[in-house]
This record gives structure tokens, sequence and C-alpha cells, in this order.
């Protein structure tokens, strides 16, 4: 508790006003008018010197500075190096067993590691003979995985880690494949990341770097931290630890230089070792980030001389300077621009970083500040006085006021709010002359009265609720998955003659019905797992007499451990569904017996129609075979019997067909085989087929359609089929020399394919049963053969190709039949992506999550959450690549696939299935699947492969 005294509001606020503002600006006041009064004219005059000075003397701290911090980096590198070589020669010492590790020996006698398992990666040269390969020195070196694994990990500057040894075996992590990058003779004693490290070049055994060199495991141009490990004094091997030229850059890139220059990195022998796009245009350099390793797996390959500052005419006197002393600053010209360079030594490898910075950006500002310097201090000391005389009087007055107009009103709120917290809704408010704190009386009054009205609705709203949720389900339920007990209210308990409204978990369960216990134990274990947010479970129960009654039980998590996250208080209701399972249940059987009759139905007609073709063959080909044999000139007669004959027997057969085709369809819709197909040639082709048919009939047949070819998704048999059928009824319900015509319209991007003929017409009170089964509309008695199902089975069959079927007809004048099928659009063409496009479709936010991380380098990831919407999206733009879970909302992921595969524009889009249902036995269409939980790894591999 705090012991000082409170005081007064105006003490309060005059002395926080006098601490915080006026002492402090009255002293910066007098300190910025007498420094301005002593030091203008000197620091005017001295002021181009001064900053020049300054310039340099920040210039040559930020290259310290940055060398040192450089040298850190570069130390911990060394430390890690040290620490790695400690560890190999204790792994090389320790001569206990260990299981020999699985190599592949290849032809040319290379062991090697051909699997990544986590580990490094092992390569055995065939420069040692397969049978002289040390494989218990391997097997030991596998001890080394786990600190390799830690230390690439804990410096992000490490590109890879390994060890040579003397027999030239390589082990080196992270695993790539050795035997397809290096050669398989590879001699390792002969590259400078071994032999730098030998008693030759390094005496005293200590870590030591290497220049920059192309690396030959394919990691690009990169320097080496390498240190001899002996076993007493023989030479066993070298450790090393890379870091690659892009790492070094990108600690260059992020170093802090002023006045926008930019740093590099000079090796002891003057070699640029690192430097930025800045650099390489004013130094007409290019980074040697662009490289093939053909040859440096065969030999070593360094920078080239292009890169040393002494070779070069314009930097020849910075690098004798550089060489004579460990640090300074020096102007060189490049590019033709004046640059100040300066540069300092990194204690550790005796390398030189250096600063450039462009001289002009360093005195820019300088001369305008000097002109204008005694004007705006002036001016500054004259409007500073003006105001804080006048700031001062002014805030002495309105302390005062201020502190007498807050005493009493807020002495009178704090009243107010008290008196609501002990329930005193109705306190009376006090008037001030401040309209804030007098709205805000008003408005404390007007709160204690709206929290006495939300009260007493409260109260009634919780009675209402009760009420209502008692008749609208038999009970409402509370599960403490701590002590296990469940609490229910309502009419369950007197019902089901339970022993107490509270009872434990086990005790309800024994109530329900065996077959059902899994399924309930499952869901709720599924909601306490946290795989799903809401409980619903259909089960029985058993009453106090042993009949089981159906229960629909909904529920969801209402607590939470706030530590664990487990589910601790679970709430929810019973409704009583168990006369709708008896309906279900009636429903089902009456369905079963309307299928069992509608089989019996389709089994009498197939009978009927194999009874009635048997011998209507008979007929229709012995008519055939005298027809041939009668000819019309010697027994007229004879040939119109025949011919009689013929055409009652093909109506008979057509008439059969029709009746199979309607039956079937009754029986069990088709799925057609959509396909594109050309309207305007099936047109033509149908027109030719009925020709002699028109012929016949004395009419004209004529056509309207496009030159250019229109593709519709249909099933072209069918919709030769309805065409046919439209053209007989256009032939047979026609006048005598009347007109027939074929044409295409375009309506609502369908397109309508049209069948108009100038014939008896259709009364329009009769034109809605014109489509039912069987139904001729009074034309039974007439002579114009037909079953009436045809015009039944033409709208079936436009339904199943997802189109329509239509007409317009006028008696007296003539019908106009028309179907209408989806076109078939031009393909738009895609939009240009700088990257490949990959889309997931998942609903689950934490695997969306996990994969955009993961494949953000690879490619744009967008996630859709929903089938439905991935569909039109698919389908509009398509991506490069879809990765698709099966378990989607509103569409499920197979049948989201299945419709892409119809369309041409996404028919051969790469597909990844990433899901947890378990693989069916037919399989889907996709290039890649992995189960979840997802192999990272693997999903980039495939995700490549891919793309």
């Amino acid at each position: 508790m705090s012991l000082k005294t409170p005081i007064g509001i105006r003490q309060w606020i005059w002395r926080a006003f006098v601490q915080s503002a006026l002492i402090p600006l009255v002293l910066v006041e007098v300190v910025l008018i007498a420094t301005y009064l002593l030091t203008n004219n000197a620091i005017r005059d001295a002021q181009t010197e001064h900053l020049r000075e300054t310039a340099l003397a920040e210039l040559q701290t930020a290259v310290d500075r940055e060398a040192r911090i450089i040298s850190q980096q570069l130390q911990q590198v060394a430390s890690a190096t040290t620490q790695f070589r400690n560890f190999t020669a204790r792994a090389l010492e320790d001569e206990s067993t260990e299981p020999l590790p699985q190599l592949q020996l290849d032809p040319r006698g290379v062991r090697y590691s051909p699997h990544d398992d986590g580990g490094a990666a092992s390569f055995y040269s065939a420069a040692t003979a397969p049978e002289q390969q040390d494989l218990e020195k391997v097997a030991r070196l596998r001890r080394l995985d786990p600190l390799m694994k830690e230390l690439h990990a804990g410096n992000p500057l490490i590109a890879s880690l390994y060890f040579n040894s003397w027999d030239s075996y390589n082990h080196i992590y992270p695993w790539f494949n050795t035997a397809e990058q290096y050669p398989s003779d590879m001699d390792i004693p002969s590259y400078n990341f071994y032999y730098l490290a030998g008693s030759w070049h390094n005496p005293a055994r200590r870590v030591v770097w290497t220049d920059v060199y192309l690396d030959p495991a394919g990691h690009g141009w990169m320097m080496s931290a390498i240190a001899p490990v002996y076993l007493d004094d023989f030479l066993e091997g070298v450790s090393g630890i890379d870091i690659t030229v892009n790492g070094i850059l990108q600690q260059i890139a992020d170093l802090r230089v002023p006045w926008g220059g930019y740093a590099m990195l000079i090796s002891r022998d003057l070699n640029i070792m690192a430097l930025p796009e800045a650099g390489e245009r004013q130094f007409g350099l290019d980074e040697l980030t662009e490289h093939s390793y053909e040859e440096a797996i065969r030999r070593e390959i360094f920078k080239p001389e292009d890169f040393n500052l002494g070779r070069r005419p314009e930097t020849r006197g910075l690098a004798h300077a550089i060489a004579a002393q460990p640090e300074g600053v020096q102007r060189v010209s490049l590019d033709g621009r004046q640059q100040l360079v300066a540069w300092g030594t990194v204690e550790q490898t005796d390398w030189h970083l250096l600063t450039v910075v462009d001289e002009a950006e360093v005195f820019r500002q300088t001369n305008t500040l000097a002109s204008h310097y005694r004007q705006i201090g002036y001016l500054l000391i004259a409007g500073l006085l003006l105001f804080y005389l006048l700031f001062f009087a002014y805030m002495w007055l309105r302390a005062r006021q201020l502190s007498q107009s807050l005493l009493a009103p807020i002495a009178s709120i704090s009243q107010m709010m008290g008196q609501i917290g002990q329930r005193q809704w109705r306190s009376q408010p006090i008037a001030s002359d401040i309209r804030e704190l007098d709205d805000l009386a008003q408005h404390t009054h007007a709160i204690g009265g709206q929290l006495e009205l939300s009260e007493a609705q409260r109260s009634q709203a919780q009675e209402r609720l009760e009420l209502v949720l008692e008749s609208a389900t038999e009970s409402l339920w509370e599960s403490d998955t701590r002590n296990g007990t469940l609490h229910v209210r309502g009419r369950l308990p007197a019902r089901f003659g339970l022993p107490s409204s509270q009872l434990s978990q086990a005790q309800f369960l024994q109530r329900v019905h065996p077959r059902d216990e899994p399924r309930v134990r499952a869901e709720m274990a599924r909601m306490l797992m946290g795989q799903a947010l809401h409980y619903e479970c259909e089960f029985r129960l058993a009453d106090a007499l042993g009949e089981y009654h159906w229960l629909l039980s909904r529920g969801r998590v209402i607590e939470r451990d706030p530590q664990t996250g487990e589910a601790t208080l679970l709430a929810g209701t019973h409704v009583d569904i168990d006369a709708l399972k008896r309906v279900e249940q009636d429903l089902r059987h009456a369905t079963q017996q309307a299928q069992a009759a509608n089989e019996a139905k389709t089994h009498l007609i197939s009978s009927i129609s194999h009874e009635l073709r048997t011998p209507l063959n008979a007929i229709l080909g012995f008519a055939q075979l005298m027809r041939m044999d009668c000819s019309p000139e010697s027994n007229p007669e004879a040939a119109d019997y025949l011919d009689e004959i013929l055409l009652a027997s093909r109506h008979l057969n057509q008439l059969l067909s029709d009746i199979l085709d309607w039956s079937s369809l009754q029986a069990e819709r088709p799925r057609l085989k959509l396909e594109p197909v050309e309207i305007i040639a099936l047109m033509r082709e149908c027109a030719e087929l009925v020709a002699l048919e028109v012929k016949r009939h004395g009419l004209q047949l004529s056509f309207d359609l496009p030159a250019k070819p229109i593709e519709v998704l249909a099933e072209p048999r069918r919709l030769r089929q309805v065409l046919l059928n439209l053209l007989s009824n256009a032939i047979k319900y026609n006048r005598p020399s009347g007109q027939i015509l074929l044409g295409i319209e375009t309506v609502a991007g369908q397109v309508r394919l049209l069948v108009e003929d100038t014939g008896l017409g259709i009364d329009e009170a009769q034109q809605a049963r014109m489509f039912e089964p069987f139904q001729r509309l009074g034309r039974e008695s007439s002579n114009i053969q037909g079953a009436g199902i045809g015009l039944s089975l033409c709208l079936e069959y436009a339904k199943l190709m997802g189109g329509s079927i239509g007409v317009k007809s006028e008696l007296g004048t003539g019908s106009l039949f028309w179907i209408a099928l989806p076109v078939i659009e031009a393909q738009p063409l895609r939009p240009i992506h700088e990257r490949p496009r990959i889309v997931y479709a998942e609903d689950d936010p934490a695997s969306q999550l996990l994969v955009r991380k993961a494949l953000e380098d690879l490619g744009e990831v967008s996630v859709i959450g929903n089938g439905r919407t991935a569909l039109e999206q698919l389908l509009s733009d398509p991506p490069d690549l879809l990765l698709l879970d099966l378990n989607l909302p509103e569409l499920p992921g197979e049948e989201l696939l299945s419709l892409l595969r119809r369309a041409p524009a996404t028919r051969d889009l790469p597909v990844i299935i990433l899901s947890a249902a378990p693989e069916k036995a037919g399989g889907v269409d996709c290039q890649g699947r992995l189960s979840k939980p997802l192999d990272l790894d693997e999903l980039r591999r495939l995700v490549r492969a891919c793309l």
C-alpha cells in the first residue's frame, strides 16, 4: 500500500503541469538560447569540416562494429567446428561395436547411402577399393548425426557439416544423393577443404578458413571452416562446416551502412569474397551465384583474378592501403564517382570488411543548412519566448478553472456509481456546468435504469427459455468430464424411470441399446478430442420396462481446461424421435414394395417384348424375302400387300423398342456419357435419314443453320434418337405438301435445336399433357401410327443430358419443338502468372496453414474451404496444380474430381489427394496421394514433380 498523502485535484493538475512541462521546457529554452548565441558563428564556419570528420568517424565506427559482428558470427562457426571436430575424434576413438550401416555398393565401386533416413549422407569413393573400405568407421561416425542436425539447425549461416577421411570417405549433412553428385573416383585429400587442415599448412592443428571455392557437393560458391582430426599423430580426417556465399551476401545486405552505402567482404589475399548487387554495378562484376559443377567435382575452382583488388587499376591504391594497415578510410573513384571507402579487419579470419559510401551524399545538405541556420535560430528564439510567456499565463488560469469545475461533478458521479453497484438502480443525477460531466451523470443515471430493465428481462427470458426447452425436448443435460457425472433435467428421468436426475456416465450408457453404445461413445470421444465442434447422435434408450425408444442427442463443449485445452463441461438436449423412426421404417417398407412392383413390371414388359419380337422377326424377315421376289410390275396387288405387312411390322418393332426404352428409364435412370457433339453435322445426318420418308409424304425439308460449327455437351446416340423422333412426328402430323424446318437458336447460354412443321397444331389446353407417356391427345383412333411414348422418351433423354425440351404450337398453324442443351464455349485464355498457381481444397484451417507454409517457396498457394466454391473457381480459372481433400462440405472431393475430369478445361489438371480417409479399391484419377498426417518432404517432392 502506498504511504503518500493524497492531494487535491487543483494541486495535482498544477504540479503535474509544472513538473512535466513548464520546468523542462524552461530549462531547454535557456540552454538552447545560450548555446545558439555562443556557438552560432563557430558552428557555421566549421560545419563543413566537422561534418566530414564526423562522417569519416561514423563510417569507420560502422565498419568496425559490423566487422566485430561478422567476426563473432564466424567465431560461432569456428567454435561449432571445434566442437564437431572433438566429437568426431571421440566417436572414432570409441571402439564399441555398432551395427554396420546399410550402404549400397554400385558397379563403379562406390558405397553410398541411397535414401534419406533423416541423418547424414555417406560416400565411400572408389579410390579406396571396396574390400578396403572401413565400414566400422562409417558406423561409428553415424553417432555424430544428432550433433550435426543440432548444429545445422542452430546457425542459419551453416550450409552443411561434413567429415572427410584420409581414405576418401565423406560423411555429410544434410543428406543428398552423393553417388549422383560426386565422381566415383573422387580423391578427397586433394581438395583445399582437406589439405589446408593438414600438418603442412596447419601445424598448430587449429580451425582454418578456406578461400571461396565452388563446392563439389552442389551448394554453390562457399567457404569452409575446417579442423584436423588426429588419432595419436595420424591425420584420420578433416571435420568442416560450409558457409555459402549467398549466406554471407545476406549478412552483408543486412549491415546498417549510413548514407545509403553498402558493405563488401575481402579475403586476406584481397580477393572479393562477397559483393552485393550495388557493388557489382560499380565494380563491373557479377557475383558468381550461377555456376556448373561439372569441373568442380574433378578439380578445385576458385574465383577469377578480376575479383582481386590489387589486380584492378582503380582499386590498386586501395589494396596497398588495406595491406598496410588494419583499418582506415580512403577516397576511391568508382564508376566515375568519388566514393569514401572505410575498412576494418575481421579478427577471426584476417578478412577485411569494406563499406562504400558516395561522398556527394555525405555533404549534400551542408551548404543549404549553413545559409539558413542563423535566420532559423533567431526566429526560433523569438517565437519560443513569446509562446512560453503567453502559454504559462494561460495554463495557470485554466488549471484553477478546471480544478473547480471537476471536483463536485466527479464526486457526485462516483457516489452514483457506488449506489448502482449496491443495486440501487435509480440514483439521482447531479447537474454540472461541464457538458461532458453532465452527460456522464445523465448516462450513469440511464445506465442504472437500463441495468434494472436488463436484469428483469434476463430473469424473465431465463424462465421462458427453460419452459421452451422443456416443452421442445425430452431433457436438457450437462456432462462433467472431470468427475464423470451426467445431470438431466426435464421429462426424461420420469419417463424412462431413471434413478435420479444426476447419474454417472456408466449408469446412463447401461440404458443405451448395445448396438448403439459404440456409436455414442465414438461421437462423444470425437468431440472431447477436439475433432468435432458439435455432438449429434441417434440412439435407443431403454425405459423402466426394458422397451427401447429412439432419442436424438445434440450437444457442444461449454468449458475447457485452460492448461490442457481438454473439454471439461458439455451441455445439450435429448429429443424424442421414436415416432419419426417408426414413420421412416414404414416409408422404407413402402419404398421396397414399390421397387419390387416396378421390377416385376419391368420383367413383364421384357418378357412380353421377347415373346413378341421372336415371331415378329420371322414375319418381318419372310415378308422382306417375299417382297424381294415380288415385282410390282408383274403382281402389283401382292406387292402392295407385302408393303403394308412390312410397314406394320416395322411400326410394331419401333413401338416395342420405345416401350422397352421407356420401361428401362422408369426402372433405373442410366448415366449417359456426355461428350462434345457437333450439332449442325448431326442435324444434317438426321435429315438424310428421313429424306425418303419426307419425299414419300410429299413434304419439303429446309434448313436454317449457322455456317460455323457449334458443339454441345450430349450423348450422340440419344440426341440423334430425340431428333429423329421429333422429325418423325413432324412428318406424320403434317399437312399434304407441308413444310419442315430444321434450325438453331441460342437462348440464355444454351443452344436450341428446332424442328418446325406446318401441320395440324396442338390446342394450348392439351399441350401440358403431350409429354406424358402413352398420351396421343385424342388421335388414338386416327390412321396415324404411334403409341404416344416418343415425346416422353425425348423429355427423359433431354433431362439426362442436362437439357430441356419444349413446344410452341397453335391449332391449325403448326408446331415448333425444341431441345435445349448447354453449349460448349470456347475456352478463355488463362491469366498469366509469374509463379505456378497451386489451389488447396481443404476446410480445416490448421491443414490450410500447414500446407501454405510448406509450399510457399514453390508457388502461389491459395485455399478454398468449400467443395461447391472450389468447382466454380477451378472451372473458371484452372490452376497449375490442385491439392484435394476428399471430405469437403457441400460437395465431396470424389464428386468434385469426377466433375473436373468431365470438363475440357480441367480434364488434364494435375491433382494430388491429401486425405485421412482410407483409399478405396477402385481408386481415383489423380497424380499422387498422401495420407494424413502429412510427410511434408514427400509432399514437396510430389508437388515439384507435378509442376
